[in-house]
This record gives C-alpha cells, structure tokens and sequence, in this order.
C-alpha cells in the first residue's frame, strides 16, 4: 500500500527535517512557534558558521485536540551565518527564557539572505547568511507540557 504521509504515521518518533527554502522554513517555524528556551541555550560559533538553539518545542503535529499536551527538546540549526544581531536580548542572564514566535526569510541576491527570529515581549534575532540551511532535531523524548495546555494567542 502507498499513500501520503500522515502526521498519525510518526506517532512518538522524533522530527529531523530540514529547510533549504522559504517554504521548507515555513514548516519549521510552525513546528516551533511556541518554543521556550533559556538565553543561555543560544550558541554561536563563529568560526563553523552556525547558529544554534536547544528549545522545549511544543509538539504541534500532535493536534491541538491531543489529550496529552506534550513538549519536546530539540536542536535548531542554522548553518552558513555570517553575521548575527539581536534586539531585546539580554545575554547576560542565561537564566532569562524567550518564546520563540516565528521564523522567517528574506532572500538577497546569489542565495544569501536574512532569517528573523521574532521573540515573544518585541524581541528578535537576526542572522545574515550565506544560504538558507536550516535543521530541526527533535533529541529527547516527548514528555507533559508543565502547564498542561497549548499554548494560545489571544486575537
């Protein structure tokens, strides 16, 4: 039998997916809309050019009528940054946690462009990169949301 994937077909396996376009990185910026995670879990290294996170993802392809409201830890990884900016960033409290809210692209010539992290409370990262190249790698098991609730936005 063949057949589309379905989000059912995943079931508890980790996510590792990549987005090399603007619409690849749509998808990932839904998966990790609502991912809290610690200043100090923010990681450039300069001489790789590659910027990371570890972010307590919600796990929206459960359904946001699943029973069990689940998170999950996972790596964000943007590769080729050439240059990163932030506003309303605090880097000197690792203990300070941000919501990450969206991620999206803007192409510049030769394959270049910009990624935007916008932060919940007026925040966001920027980084400058050479192409887009970007992974998400879901590396502990689900486990309950602490609130117990998907995350929600008033209209």
């Amino acid at each position: 039998m063949t057949g589309d994937a379905r989000f059912e077909d995943g079931a508890e396996a980790p996510l590792r997916l990549k987005a090399l376009d603007a619409d690849d990185l749509t998808v990932l910026s839904s998966l990790t809309q609502d991912a809290v995670f610690p200043a100090g879990e923010m990681r450039w290294n300069r001489k790789a050019r590659r910027f990371a996170l570890l972010v307590n993802r919600f796990r929206w392809e459960n359904g946001s009528t699943a029973a069990q409201k689940e998170r999950v830890q996972a790596v964000l990884a943007f590769e080729d940054v050439m240059r990163v900016q932030s506003q309303g960033v605090d880097k000197t409290d690792p203990a300070m946690v941000y919501s990450l809210l969206s991620i999206t692209y803007q192409p510049a010539e030769d394959g270049a462009g910009r990624i935007e992290l916008t932060l919940a409370g007026d925040g966001a990262i920027a980084l400058e990169v050479e192409a887009l190249e970007v992974v998400l790698r879901d590396v502990t098991k689900p486990y309950v949301a602490p609130s117990g609730k998907a995350p929600s936005h008033p209209n």
